[in-house]
């Protein structure tokens, strides 16, 4: 291992007086001998720093790529057949209080329906209106177009009308409209509002389709495909992506409050658990670990309409109770209730079969109390990278939305034979049929996606710094040898921060970029075997299946034991300041020598301590379903299409911040245990400056281990 590490970790003597400088730890002079650490550091990694600044160029060369082609209006409103977003201010006309997009010609409707015909939906005729439209009880209601031309109406006054301007058109005018080519359409079928298209219901009116026919108009396709139709535009995957998209953006007070102020508050409560009531913070963490997942597999189960009278439903405001209508984002919220179920189980059982061994892990989390208790400022430091993680998952999320809608609008290629009434022309025109789409071209795919990634990096280089200050102050603790200074409380966080920021910022870089390209492996390889099971899931072989399983078994042994190796990497560079690689060596080095002595004590702590992150995530989940659950979030504008993502983005953010905060005790365990093995290794297996209630700890485990295992 290249020699003790006893000059590197600040036990030479120092100089007399015991004076110098604060170049590695900040202990301040206690007496025996042992002065200010002192090590010659240098910046490590620099390839990897340089890379990290390149790769924050392009992630703001990205996002403003987003905001400047995006409109997260596109996300929630559809297109006109003039190609303005519903709801917008800067349509033709002013379209800012018609949300609704509503197809006015109903036979347009089942040709886009009928196998192999030309007609597509996205090119029959549709206009924005407040809400939609339904059959006349007694008569016949129209549709009108937007009023211009010789139609001398203001959009408000067809909008008091109900966009019926009927009795204004000229003969002409009639006899296009009795042609179902404008501009004016019957109201035959009722229709509801579903996310914020027109979803018709096969069921024509009788009355209206008889004073149809007695003013001589052409025939009308009833079938059901005029159903079918929508329903499978308003649910094809791109418009369920968008709505959950979406939903983040209507969401945002919830991830607030549920993915940022709730879990920063939870995890101080915690810390000062652990730092006051230790003994019974692990059965207190389990217990109420169970009871935050039988709530929140409750909730999902009234919401997937399994359990209670308050499911989700795809319309927007009041409907027919008799007319049922489903959607994806249903069949979602059916999945993830079934998976909610069966972690439930396996969290019951598995609270069980760790009750017995929760008595090992209590003294290891009396060391971590011990050290919080004499380094004060070890709870207050994780909230340096909260901050910095909140402004920046606000500009992620916000250029998120925009680059999700920063496809272009455009007219599409069509080669439809149709004509309509152009009220501008003042005739029947059949030269411009075809309607407009949102265009995605495959950068914008490679733009997200490296957005995405960019957020993972980020969230695990700032965890790593967190955890690597974290490390350093420990670590001065420890070889402090229980002299404590007045300084210690204070002024070892801020050495730690400087030392991180002058000299390791590269190695933490790289520790985080292997976890981040590890884990995108993995969900490449996830999203390519689900592709092709879907493409020939009748032909695939066991073999497949197992190669497949066996890769994704890997990766996820790769995965887990690259973090453990990371997070023992950047103690070891508190320390040493080594580079990450031989700081890994360095940690893995020590870890297995003496494997068999903490092995079994850091595996049960971190159990608890993982249990605990788990409490708080799963709380916030918990609060953002109560938070959905009100009005607001169910009626008008701010409806959401389903609070899967809204409360799965507060669960990840919540379990963000308890890893933060939670990280002072991981960090303060695994710092002293390292530091211990190596102590125990430059004194021939006797430790010399591991804390008192550390070494009871370490000698009590194999009675404790006793007694858990019994008989």
């Amino acid at each position: 291992m290249g020699g003790p590490l006893g000059a590197i970790i600040g036990r030479h003597p120092a100089a007399a007086g015991g004076g110098g400088g604060d170049e590695l730890g900040g202990v301040g002079g206690g007496g025996g001998g042992d002065g200010i650490i002192r090590h010659n550091r240098r910046c490590r990694d620099l390839a990897f720093l340089v890379l990290f600044a390149a790769f924050w160029v392009a992630m703001i060369v990205n996002s403003s790529f987003g905001f400047n082609q995006g409109n997260p209006l596109r996300l929630t409103y559809e297109l006109d057949y003039k190609g303005n977003i519903c709801g917008s201010r800067h349509g033709d006309p002013d379209l800012h209080e018609l949300d609704v997009r509503y197809w006015m010609n109903p036979n347009q409707v089942y040709q886009s329906g009928v196998k192999d015909n030309k007609i597509n939906l996205a090119d029959a005729k549709a206009i924005c209106l407040m809400e939609c439209p339904m059959p006349a009880a007694d008569g016949l209601n129209f549709v009108c177009d937007y009023p211009e031309g010789d139609i001398r109406l203001s959009v408000d006054d067809w909008i008091d009308r109900d966009y019926d301007y009927f009795e204004f058109l000229t003969p002409d005018m009639r006899n296009s409209s009795l042609q179902l080519q404008g501009p004016c359409y019957p109201v035959i079928f009722p229709s509801v509002n579903v996310y914020w298209s027109c979803q018709f219901i096969a069921r024509a009116s009788n009355v209206s389709l008889k004073h149809w026919q007695q003013m001589g108009g052409i025939n009308i396709d009833e079938n059901i495909l005029i159903d079918k139709t929508i329903h499978k535009a308003i649910n094809s995957k791109s418009s369920v992506l968008k709505r959950y998209v979406a939903d983040i953006g209507k969401s945002w007070p919830v991830l607030i409050v549920c993915g940022g102020l709730l879990p920063l508050f939870l995890s101080v409560i915690w810390l000062l658990l652990i730092r006051y009531f230790v003994v019974a913070t692990p059965w207190i963490t389990v217990v109420v670990f169970n009871a935050l997942v039988i709530s929140v597999t409750m909730f999902f189960y009234i919401k997937a309409g399994w359990l209670g009278n308050d499911p989700l439903t795809v319309v927007i405001g009041e409907s027919d109770p008799y007319v049922h209508i489903t959607g994806r984002e249903i069949s979602h919220l059916h999945a993830a209730t079934v998976v909610m179920t069966v972690v439930m189980i396996i969290a019951f059982l598995t609270s069980i079969a760790i009750i017995r061994r929760i008595l090992i892990a209590t003294p290891v989390l009396k060391v971590a109390a011990k050290v919080i208790g004499e380094v004060q400022a070890l709870i207050i430091f994780p909230v340096v990278p909260y901050f910095i993680l909140a402004i920046f998952y606000m500009f992620w999320f916000s250029a998120t939305l925009h680059l999700f809608s920063s496809g272009q609008v455009l007219r599409n290629d069509c080669n439809t034979d149709c004509c309509s009434y152009d009220l501008k022309l003042g005739k029947v025109n059949c030269d411009n049929c075809c309607g407009y789409s949102i265009h995605y071209t495959p950068h914008i795919g490679i733009a997200i996606l490296f957005h995405l990634f960019g957020c993972y990096w980020a969230t695990q280089f700032f965890i790593a710094c967190s955890s690597t200050v974290i490390a350093g102050s420990v670590a001065s603790y420890y070889w402090a040898r229980g002299e404590i200074s007045h300084d210690i409380p204070f002024v070892t966080v801020v050495s730690s921060m400087k030392r991180l920021l002058r000299y390791s910022l590269g190695s933490v870089a790289i520790g985080s970029l292997v976890v981040s390209a590890v884990e995108w492996v993995r969900f490449i390889l996830e999203c390519l075997r689900r592709k092709l099971k879907l493409v020939d899931s009748a032909r695939e072989s066991c073999f497949g299946k197992m190669t497949s399983s066996s890769s994704q078994c890997c990766l996820g042994c790769i995965d887990w034991t690259l973090k453990s190796v990371n997070r023992n990497a950047y103690i070891m560079i508190a320390i040493t300041g080594k580079g990450f690689f031989k700081a890994s060596v360095l940690a893995t080095g020590l870890i297995m020598n003496n494997i068999l002595r903490i092995g079994k004590v850091n595996v049960i702590g971190d159990v608890i301590l993982f249990l605990g992150k788990l409490c708080v995530s799963l709380f916030c989940a918990l609060f953002a379903f109560l938070m959905l659950d009100t009005h607001k979030y169910k009626s008008a504008h701010n409806k959401i299409s389903s609070p899967l993502v809204p409360v799965v983005v507060s669960w990840a953010l919540g379990f963000i911040v308890a890893k933060l905060f939670f990280q002072v005790v991981e960090m303060s365990i695994d710092t002293i245990i390292l530091s211990f093995c190596q102590d125990a290794e430059e004194h021939q297996g006797n430790a010399q400056y591991a804390p008192p209630l550390l070494m009871e700890t370490l000698d009590e485990q194999s009675e404790l281990q006793r007694l858990t295992q019994g008989p």
